[in-house]
C-alpha cells in the first residue's frame, strides 16, 4: 500500500510517489516478489544488527515449512513467508563460518 508508505509526506508528494510507484509494480509480480526479498533481506540484516547491539544472538532460517509457517501465524493470503529469524540468546558455540568469498569476489570498484 504505497498511500500507507508515503502517509505524512505533502500532499503533492504523496500524489508524485503513489502514482510512480503504482504504475511501476502494478501488473508485474516479480517485480513486486523481488521488491519483497530485496526489502526483507534489508530489514532482516537491520534486526540482526539491533539484536546483537543488545546482547541477542540472531539466526536466519531457511529449510522449514514456509506453507505450515503461514498456516501456523494465520498469514492472510496476500502475504509470503520469506525468511525465519530466530533471535535469543545463543545455547552453544556457533558453527564455523564456511564458504565465505574474499572481499575482492563480492566488491566491484566501478567496472568488472
Amino acid at each position: 500500500d504505497a498511500k500507507r508508505v508515503w502517509d505524512g509526506a505533502s500532499p503533492e508528494v504523496q500524489d508524485i510517489m503513489v502514482g510512480a510507484i503504482d504504475q511501476y509494480y502494478r501488473d508485474r509480480p516479480q517485480t513486486q516478489r523481488d521488491e519483497v526479498m530485496r526489502s526483507a533481506g534489508i530489514f532482516a540484516q537491520t534486526l540482526m544488527l539491533l539484536a546483537q547491539e543488545h546482547g541477542l544472538d540472531s539466526c536466519p532460517m531457511d529449510g522449514f515449512d514456509f506453507d505450515a509457517m503461514a498456516k501456523l501465524i494465520n498469514l492472510p493470503e496476500d502475504h509470503v513467508v520469506c525468511l525465519m529469524i530466530t533471535v535469543g540468546k545463543s545455547a552453544s558455540e556457533p558453527y564455523p563460518r564456511v564458504g565465505k568469498l574474499p572481499y575482492d569476489d563480492v566488491i566491484i570498484k566501478n567496472t568488472f
